[in-house]
């Protein structure tokens, strides 16, 4: 039976009310204790992961081991230890998510000895926080309670080790209970692992590293932050309006708040808030969970516009001061952001300009939006060509930077290993081999004991096999291919399309091991040279890829069309056996489609085929490729009448050679077939959305793309207005509508938009991870190939360039021919600005920039000017700023203000470019056609509504949508806020 405490705070406000805050916390009689000696397993429901039975002792950890010494419990070695609850929520609270989904993916990892037991959850071993007792002495207090109460549990069979740093908890519990000993973490190595030289070299440095922190913050006299106030404080500041509780982003915070304006009114406001200079921030760092105090509005602040070559290009080349905005400082944190972070140690000479000792050194960390972070070491002198990783401690009022401790070591610094090792760390991406324990449940597929389509799966699914022809589409070298199409004509006369996913879930069982690890990787992670599986290869590369002329398990949509306008008559969804029968790379379906037989030598499934069969083969696969194409362009007109939005980009793919070496840097070019297959995918999206949503309206997600604002389309109007073209976006019958109604899926009827699954904030953060990995490794490889080049010599350091915008002292380019973005400086550090002579070569003169709305002109103080517009094309030069702390970087130089043409230059194929125009003019041709006719039914609904209606003026149909365009308006200013 459930018992139901309370947990009441009385708490002043900033107005001076008394704020009554209520928790509840129920304890149980019984929860689970993971351990093989339990007397009653099914009353504590031990199902899932146990701890070793062969271990001689049990360890656990108090709340300051876990937080300071996770690194060394992670060592396999360690074996029988038990997590509290209590010390868990200590991490998490004091060292941020980060540090809390290590201990997680620690405690899910089949290859550790470890479980996790919730001690404030179980009746016995949960205590009250006493009147007047702070918050360490009640987590160490109640973590004995716990190790008491589980030596107990299981029958006086083993013995407890309680770890602490704390000296009073070693002599206040050390002989209190026979059985449960408590001693210090340094002791417990020494005594228990003598021979587990890495902990204990990494415990002496985090010792080191404590000292010498007590003791200068026992030497300091002053403070360089103001204390950070207490949680009940933040908490009641929060509920009370107060304090605004925000995520902190590099050097400002947002925030999405709502703030009392009138008893009567509330405003959502959307915004940043500006933190002004280090104090303000008060030692928070970039992703922490912080809690902030506006400042009054004469002593808001507006953003620099100062230059700064390590920041970001927008930033980098910011817009002039702006107006002032919602300025704020940090009084208190909430979740700390603290992970390993990558760092380089200082060189000789920045030591002794530090006036360092060589053992206490300023480490720069890889990421700029992370201050320079204290290490205590006496490597530093060996380790300065290396990068590092580190792990913040703390960070003390009386000091200006955190404190830190070595961890590893990663490589060279330039080396390519050591690069994407520092890509991965910088991403929190762990890539550590699947367990034994994670393996031994996978299938198997070899030659010896190939794996077969089981007959109860035969029985059960829709098997395709011998009915369908079912292909895929993919780029080369794929080797994870996760959906294949198919399309054949039906008996009646009309089309049945189909759409098939491998069907991994048949071989991950839920919550087993594979499915937990699965979890916590969150998805695969494709770097330009290599990928980390979220699978393991048999099920990733082999049995869940549908690979050509082998059986496979899938999960199907198929829909039968009308034979000749391809409008859906009836849709079909199931599990399916399927058996591709030819594995098709992009280019390869796209020389088909065009008529171009010459690649079916390259496809691998005709190669053992005589001539006959291959020339039936052939035209069956060449009528598939052309009708998918046309329920593809069917299917897309559609979309856009109902008001779909293309975004489109440049891919970039790094060509290696078999050494790894880059070779060049290939540009995706744009095919129709990308377009077919992408269309594809997009309708199956859409119905199986549909389906979820009808069968599970309650438990459904929907992910909506809400309206934009429409201070959102300024920059598109400006962009637009610079080539002509007028865009008016304050109607529903202009752009607005195509972007309120479903972006995604283009439903014309119900807001359908899109539905994604259920996935934990960790997941999602691992999605943007593998995006940003991605990302950064293309950018490595991308200075790789221009690096130690000579510009000058070298024609590829010379391409084409297009403005993309403009900015206060210079312009955004984009290279199409690399797919690099980057800023190009108009001003140099030297104050002189760039002057185009009559042969339109660049040079540097004294002088001054001009900026206007779609240009910037350059004056010099001869009287030459030079003009640049948006969307100009230029020569530029690609460069390579080589940089010791932190990733190379590309700069681009504008050279001259006419555009890069060179006879040798590689042009891309014209023939996808001019199919895909075609598909744009008919796509169009059909929205136009959809548009006059809505016209001609709304001019005809008109003429009735004049005829018949009763209001001669305006209607109240029109007076409603003016209040609902004035509740969208900022009206911040004019009530005072």
């Amino acid at each position: 039976m459930l018992q139901k405490r309370e947990k009441v705070l009385l708490l002043r406000t900033f107005q001076g009310r008394t704020l009554r805050i209520v928790r509840e916390h129920y304890l149980r009689p019984s929860v689970p204790c993971h351990s093989p000696l339990c007397p009653q397993p099914a009353a504590c429901r031990n199902d899932g992961k146990l701890l070793s039975a062969e271990v001689t002792h049990y360890v656990i950890p108090d709340w300051k081991v876990v937080q300071d010494y996770l690194e060394i419990l992670e060592f396999p070695e360690l074996q029988g230890v038990i997590f509290m609850q209590t010390a868990c929520q200590a991490v998490q609270h004091q060292r941020g998510w980060r540090q809390y989904n290590k201990l997680r993916n620690l405690l899910r990892d089949a290859r550790h000895d470890c479980v996790l037991f919730a001690n404030e959850f179980q009746q016995h071993c949960y205590v009250p926080r006493e009147k007047g007792e702070s918050m360490e002495k009640w987590q160490t207090r109640s973590i004995y309670n716990a190790a008491v109460w589980y030596y107990h549990h299981c029958l006086d069979r083993m013995p407890i080790v309680m770890v602490t740093e704390d000296e009073e908890a070693v002599q206040q519990y050390g002989s209190e209970t026979e059985g449960v000993f408590v001693i210090s973490f340094k002791n417990y190595l020494d005594n228990f692992w003598p021979d587990l030289k890495a902990a204990h070299e990494l415990c002496d440095s985090i010792l080191q590293s404590r000292r010498e922190r007590e003791s200068e913050n026992q030497e300091s006299h002053g403070k360089e932050y103001p204390e950070h106030l207490p949680l009940e404080v933040l908490e009641a500041g929060i509920k009370s309006g107060r304090y605004i509780q925000v995520r902190e982003v590099t050097n400002h915070c947002e925030f999405e708040a709502t703030l009392r304006l009138h008893s009567k009114f509330q405003v959502r406001l959307v915004s940043d808030i500006l933190i002004h200079g280090m104090k303000a921030r008060n030692r928070s760092i970039h992703g922490d969970v912080v809690v902030v105090e506006l400042l009054p509005k004469n002593e808001w602040k507006g953003r620099t516009a100062a230059l700064c070559e390590n920041e970001s290009e927008d930033k980098a080349l910011g817009d002039a001061p702006s107006e002032p905005m919602p300025t704020g400082r940090v009084v208190g944190i909430l979740q700390k952001n603290w992970r390993d972070y990558v760092v380089t140690f200082p060189s000789k000479e920045e030591i002794q300009c530090q006036g360092r000792n060589a053992q206490k050194v300023l480490a720069t960390p890889w990421d700029y939006r992370i201050p320079k972070i204290r290490i205590s070491t006496q490597q530093a002198e060996a380790l300065q060509d290396f990068r590092v990783v580190v792990r913040i401690d703390s960070w003390e009022s009386t000091s200006v930077y955190p404190n830190g401790h070595f961890v590893r070591v990663l490589g060279r610094i330039g080396d390519l290993e050591g690069e994407i090792a520092t890509i991965l760390v910088e991403n929190s991406i762990s890539v550590i081999p699947f367990s034994e324990a994670q393996m031994c449940k996978m299938p198997v597929n070899t030659p010896e004991n190939p794996w077969k389509v089981s007959p109860q799966e035969e029985q059960v699914r829709k098997d395709l096999r011998s009915t369908h022809l079912v292909f895929s589409i993919d780029p080369k070298g794929c080797e994870d291919v996760d959906d294949a199409l198919s399309v054949r004509t039906l008996n009646n006369g009309n089309l049945e399309l189909g759409v098939h996913i491998a069907d991994v879930t048949h071989f991950v069982a839920p919550n087993s091991y594979i499915d937990i690890e699965a979890r916590t990787r969150a998805t695969t992670y494709y770097l330009a040279d290599r990928r980390y599986d979220m699978l393991p290869s048999i099920l990733s590369a082999d049995l869940c890829s549908l690979l050509g002329g082998v059986d496979r398990y899938a999960v199907s949509v198929m829909w039968e069309l009308h034979k000749s306008s391809y409008e859906i008559q009836k849709v079909w969804y199931g599990r399916t056996i399927i058996r591709s029968a030819y594995k098709l790379c992009y280019e390869a379906a796209q020389e088909l489609l065009e008529g171009n037989f010459s690649v079916v030598d390259d496809i691998p499934e005709f190669k053992d085929m005589d001539l006959e069969s291959r020339q039936a083969k052939l035209e069956e696969l060449v009528w598939a490729l052309g009708k998918l194409t046309d329920i593809a362009r069917h299917v897309r007109a559609k979309r856009d009448c109902c008001g779909a939005l293309e975004l489109e980009g440049v891919e970039v793919r790094i060509q290696l050679d078999e050494k790894k070496n880059i070779h060049d840097l290939i540009p995706k070019q744009p095919l129709e077939v990308h377009e077919t297959v992408a269309e594809c995918m997009i309708l199956a999206n859409h119905w199986v959305a549909k389906k979820i949503w009808e069968s599970f309206p309650h438990q459904a997600l929907l992910r909506q793309h809400p309206p934009p604002h429409q201070e959102f389309f300024s920059e598109l109007r400006e962009c637009a207005k610079a080539k002509g073209f007028f865009i008016d976006t304050r109607y529903s019958s202009s752009f607005f509508s195509p972007c309120r109604v479903s972006l995604y899926l283009g439903c014309p009827e119900i807001d359908y938009r899109h539905f994604c699954a259920s996935v934990t904030m960790a997941g999602l953060v691992f999605l943007q991870a593998a995006q940003h990995s991605q990302k950064q490794s293309t950018e490595l490889f991308q200075c790789t190939y221009f690096k130690d080049k000579g510009p000058e010599m070298e024609e590829r350091c010379i391409a084409d360039g297009v403005i993309y915008s403009i900015r206060t002292n210079g312009v955004l380019v984009f290279i199409p021919r690399f797919g690099i973005k980057g800023a190009a400086y108009l001003k140099n550090k030297d104050g002189l600005v760039i002057s185009c002579g009559p042969d339109s070569r660049s040079e540097w003169k004294p002088g001054s920039l001009h900026r206007f709305q779609n240009k910037i002109t350059s004056t010099t103080t001869g009287g030459e000017s030079t003009t640049l517009q948006l969307f100009d094309h230029v020569t530029v030069r690609i460069s390579v700023q080589a940089l010791r702390c932190h990733s190379d970087t590309i700069r681009l130089e504008i050279i001259s203000n006419k555009p890069y043409v060179t006879p040798n230059m590689e042009r891309p194929q014209q023939s996808s470019i001019v199919l895909k125009s075609e598909l744009v003019k008919e796509v169009t041709r059909s929205v136009e056609e959809a548009q006059l006719a809505q016209e001609v039914r709304a001019k005809a609904l008109q003429e009735e509504c004049e005829e018949y209606c009763q209001t001669k003026g305006r209607s109240l149909y029109t007076l409603l949508e003016e209040i609902r365009d004035l509740a969208l308006l900022d009206v911040s200013d004019s009530c005072g806020a």
